[in-house]
């Protein structure tokens, strides 16, 4: 009887819909259904994240903390797999991972950017 309810326990979890990001990295590519939506270009420590060739914006490495800069202005900061706007706990690393399929600095940039209104 145990193992009848252990076996049935595993084929509904193996049954349950897994939950898939919207978008993934490609090598420096972010793409959605096969399609490149935007392009990821590094500089040492830091990020860009372009559209059809324009900054939307940029992960900037200062110390231990990564500013999120849209124009120059920080709109968020990346610490120790947390997001913070304002001082305050925003979201975390692993809930951007959620939507963008991407490396953990990655993905927050772009889900702060898609917060900001900039992709």
């Amino acid at each position: 009887m145990k193992k009848m309810s252990m076996l049935l326990a595993a084929l509904c979890l193996a049954s349950a819909p897994a939950l898939a990001a919207d978008y993934k990295c490609n090598g420096n590519r972010v793409e959605k259904s096969g399609s490149t939506h935007y392009t990821v270009r590094t500089s040492g420590a830091d990020i860009t994240i372009e559209k059809g060739g324009s900054t939307r914006g940029k992960a900037v490495k200062r110390g231990s903390v990564y500013a999120v800069e849209v124009g120059g202005s920080t709109q968020a900061t990346i610490e120790n797999g947390r997001i913070y706007k304002g001082g305050s706990t925003w979201s975390s690393v692993s809930e951007a991972q959620r939507v963008y399929d991407c490396p953990d600095l990655v993905a927050a940039t772009l889900w702060v950017l898609d917060q900001q209104g900039q992709l």
